[in-house]
């Protein structure tokens, strides 16, 4: 049942330490796409990653196209706040990759065009916020995904 997350160009170690954290947790793989925001030896990704990050089952990507390039037959869904779909219509399946964009715009356009139909949003329910934490949104998706496949078993 293993699910693929993907952080496209991530740039707060912080967020990305939590989420490989939450890979593990989850028996998930998490894919890193180039380029950081900050260095993979940076001690606040190391500090929310704790000792874990040894033991992740992880793949990183030199560029965007790279990425695509070695997934071009995978199963992808697109987190962004402009998606017209919610998350829970994700269709998930083994091995599907779940793509987030970076902290400060998320997907590029580029991303978002190509891969319209397959475009998702978490709903919010205030006008006073753009998006929420990455960290929360990989949360959130990744144990929806959870139950969905544990419900189709």
């Amino acid at each position: 049942m293993p699910l693929n997350i993907v952080l496209i160009e991530p740039e707060i170690p912080n967020n990305t330490g939590n989420i490989g954290r939450l890979s593990l947790g989850t028996g998930s793989h998490l894919h890193l796409v180039k380029p950081f925001g900050f260095e993979i030896n940076d001690n606040r990704l190391k500090r929310a990653g704790l000792d874990y990050w040894k033991h992740l089952n992880i793949t990183y990507y030199d560029s965007v196209t790279d990425f695509f390039s070695k997934n071009k037959n995978a199963q992808m869904a697109f987190l962004s706040s402009h998606g017209t779909k919610d998350y829970t219509d994700i269709p998930f399946e083994d091995n599907i990759f779940i793509c987030f964009g970076k902290e400060s715009v998320g997907l590029s356009s580029v991303i978002a065009e190509k891969y319209a139909d397959s475009l998702y949003k978490i709903p919010l329910f205030s006008e006073h916020i753009r998006s929420l934490n990455i960290a929360n949104a990989v949360a959130i998706v990744t144990y929806e995904g959870i139950r969905q496949l544990n419900l189709n078993k």
